[in-house]
């Protein structure tokens, strides 16, 4: 399950560069055990929302490619100090996991 994500926004004129580390482990559900020769089950995120404010900037599918503990990139136009960004995921078994900054 997923532990969490280390967020960082910062300002640059009207532009914030927003960058997401989630800590997940993807699993594509193809990979074998290396001890038990089965394969491991699927577990990776499916859903991601980013938010402005409230307001719902981007959205996002995602499926067994991703890598583990996959790291997000974005730029947002129209943005102040004090905004807030929020990111919510949800992954194949049904968590759900969060975490937002205030852009400075």
């Amino acid at each position: 399950m997923a532990e969490g994500m280390k967020m960082r926004a910062a300002l640059q004129g009207d532009v914030a560069e927003v960058k997401v580390l989630m800590s997940h482990p993807m699993e594509p559900g193809t990979r074998k055990d290396a001890k038990t020769d089965k394969l491991v089950p699927a577990h990776f995120i499916n859903s991601v929302t980013t938010t402005l404010n409230g307001k719902t900037i981007m959205e996002a599918q995602w499926g067994g490619a991703i890598s583990k503990n996959p790291f997000l990139g974005f730029k947002v136009k129209g943005v102040k100090a004090g905004d807030k960004i929020a990111v919510n995921a949800v992954d194949n078994l049904g968590n759900k996991f969060d975490g937002d900054v205030a852009v400075a």
